[in-house]
């Protein structure tokens, strides 16, 4: 283990559809979603050394490295729970926004578990890995998981599916970021159904995103960001991810995608874009 370095990928997580079924007596919400796992996003890298975590990349201002950050938070359960006694140098190369929809810190969260997992060798199915996963937060399961999946309960509730093999996607932000909090409470609480049956394509666009209208509530540009991403060529979906604010379109090819993010780039430069696939 001296000396070795671990990089992982922290992928952007999309909901392609999100159904928001009742509030549980939790706290929690009972969900049906669609999960896919694009192939760009945050990167850890994790050594053993002296204990620290230093942030990099164009989203480090808008990120503590105190005991309340996401990763240090799952390296101390992930210590406790292997009985691991070491303490670990980690790097954040954070390229998602902040607050986005994305599951950018669910995301290097679970990319920290699985480097730690890969350093002292634990096994990356590991139950153990999963049960604080979910300890940590309701989309950090998904995020370990890192495959398409049908989520239910939490969204903890994973069931593998077949994923949209490496469909050119676009994601846009407008550069606001949302409180999953301030979304939930503003939705209805009306049970719109579950989601249909079909492949894993024809679910996510027969479904929908029943946080779309109270995000556009707390942030009326996200209807906006809609608009453009329906209006552009070749578009097979576009929807809003999680709770906002980030929207995405998949696109029939590359080449339609490409000349999407041309077009939105130039009429809204502010707007963060990531050109990337749907695995």
């Amino acid at each position: 283990m001296a000396g070795q370095v671990i990089v992982e990928t922290a992928p952007a997580k999309l909901n392609l559809a999100l159904h928001v079924r009742r509030r549980r007596d939790d706290g929690y919400h009972e969900l049906d979603t669609i999960f896919a796992f694009a192939r760009d996003g945050d990167t850890v890298t994790v050594a053993p050394g002296e204990a620290s975590l230093r942030i990099t990349g164009p989203f480090a201002n808008g990120l503590g490295s105190g005991p309340d950050n996401l990763i240090l938070r799952a390296e101390g359960a992930f210590k406790a729970t292997f009985g691991i006694d070491a303490s670990h140098a980690i790097t954040l190369d954070k390229h998602l926004p902040i607050a986005s929809g994305i599951g950018g810190g669910s995301a290097d969260a679970a990319a920290t578990l699985r480097a730690l997992a890969r350093l002292h060798g634990i096994a990356a199915h590991d139950e153990r890995l999963f049960a604080l996963a979910a300890s940590l937060g309701a989309d950090v399961p998904a995020c370990l998981l890192g495959h398409a999946a049908f989520g239910r309960g939490k969204g903890d509730a994973l069931e593998k599916i077949a994923g949209l093999g490496d469909m050119p996607a676009l994601l846009v932000n407008p550069g606001v970021g949302v409180s999953t909090a301030a979304v939930f409470a503003r939705w209805d609480r009306h049970d719109r159904g579950a989601l249909p049956d079909g492949d894993t394509l024809e679910r996510a666009i027969g479904g929908r995103n029943d946080l779309q209208l109270a995000a556009e509530q707390v942030a009326p540009v996200i209807a906006e960001v809609m608009s453009v991403l329906t209006q552009q060529a070749g578009v097979r979906l576009a929807r809003m991810s999680g709770s906002g604010a980030t929207c995405f379109a998949l696109f029939e090819t590359p080449s339609l995608r490409d000349t999407a993010a041309l077009a939105i780039a130039a009429a809204q430069p502010d707007w963060w874009q990531l050109a990337t696939t749907v695995q």
